[in-house]
């Protein structure tokens, strides 16, 4: 199996050993994005659901680098640090997702990286596959 690095100046660079993305067997797997402007490196200003979208706008670029979008996403897994933020996340999240919307997680956690609020992953099928 081969796989190939995404990456992409639409989204934040690794702060980590990780990729924003990997290619591999038609697939296409982001790594987790939190509300991180991809300019400054901090988290954009206006709670979680400024911080969803912002998430949702790195996922989709780095989808974009792959040749994918939200069209072809099959899987995506929510975090939230706090769990009474649902309802909030889940409108947000409805605004970028097509329909039928993918299949989906949602878990509350203990923390997120920098303090954020929510962090999205998604799993694509190349549309070329």
């Amino acid at each position: 199996m081969t796989r190939h690095a995404v990456s992409t100046s639409g989204a934040p660079s690794a702060i980590g050993p990780y990729s924003q993305g990997i290619a591999a067997a038609g697939l296409v797997f982001c790594s987790g994005q939190i509300g991180l402007d991809p300019v400054t490196g901090s988290l954009v200003d206006g709670g979680v659901e400024a911080q969803a979208e912002r998430a949702l706008r790195n996922i989709a670029a780095v989808l974009d680098a792959a040749g994918c979008s939200f069209g072809d996403v099959v899987k995506t897994t929510l975090f939230l640090a706090d769990i009474t933020d649902f309802a909030t996340v889940n409108a947000v999240y409805g605004r970028f997702m097509p329909d039928p919307p993918p299949a989906r997680s949602t878990f509350a956690v203990g923390a997120l990286p920098k303090g954020a609020l929510v962090e999205v992953e998604a799993i694509a099928v190349r549309p070329d596959r």
